[in-house]
């Protein structure tokens, strides 16, 4: 996720990350080919991804504007996304995203295989 606004290592966040809320991001996959898999990921408030690691290079282009927070092994950062604004992270990131939001939110996800 682009520039953390919290410092990791157990410092409280600026945001408060809810609990397990046992809501789901949900990912519908666009396209799935032997180049490139897009998904479309659509989060309720409080939904998460679940604990995943990348493996493969990925872009992710945000559809809404507002904050998500990533749980990783290092703590929990957060970074304020833009409509329509682009970035890039390199396999092996191992996360859990959530939507800290009081609204729906969405991105694609471009993985390059």
């Amino acid at each position: 996720m682009p520039e953390p606004s919290v410092t990791p290592g157990g410092a409280e966040p600026t945001v408060r990350v809810p609990e397990a809320t046992g809501l789901a991001a949900v990912p519908t996959v666009q396209i799935d080919n032997d180049r490139v898999r897009v998904t479309e990921w659509r989060f309720a408030p409080g939904a998460a991804t679940g604990w995943h690691r990348h493996e493969f290079d990925y872009v992710v282009v945000s559809l809404s504007a507002g904050r998500l927070a990533a749980r990783t092994a290092d703590g929990v950062t957060t970074a304020d996304l833009v409509i329509g604004q682009a970035y890039f992270r390199t396999r092996g990131v191992e996360h859990d995203v959530v939507n800290v939001n009081p609204h729906d939110f969405a991105f694609v996800e471009v993985e390059i295989r």
